[in-house]
């Protein structure tokens, strides 16, 4: 069964845990991808993403994104800069040639 939205506040009713993650996983993706070569802190990129909330749990979600991004190689992390890897760029590359 799928798990819904542990808040209980009828936002994204009835997607799972999991297409929740892979939705904030691509919008740091995507934002990363279309700053490059610029890049940001972590912190930053949080800030950016959320459009400023302070809200515990955006800041959480969108943080472990970035984490788990790093963990699969698309991104990188250095002194606090968070860096899209050559793998996430010819990804792009790809992408952008064939969309």
């Amino acid at each position: 069964m799928a798990k819904q939205n542990p808040t209980g506040d009828g936002a994204d009713a009835g997607a799972t845990t999991a297409a929740l993650d892979l939705r904030d996983q691509a919008t740091i993706l995507v934002h990363v991808l279309t700053l490059h070569p610029a890049h940001l802190r972590r912190a930053e990129l949080v800030n950016e993403v959320t459009a400023g909330s302070s809200e515990f749990r955006d800041l959480d979600r969108f943080r472990q994104a970035i984490s788990d991004l790093i963990g699969v190689g698309l991104l990188f992390e250095s002194a606090e800069l968070v860096l899209p890897t050559r793998a996430a760029l010819r990804f792009n590359e790809i992408a952008e040639a064939w969309l």
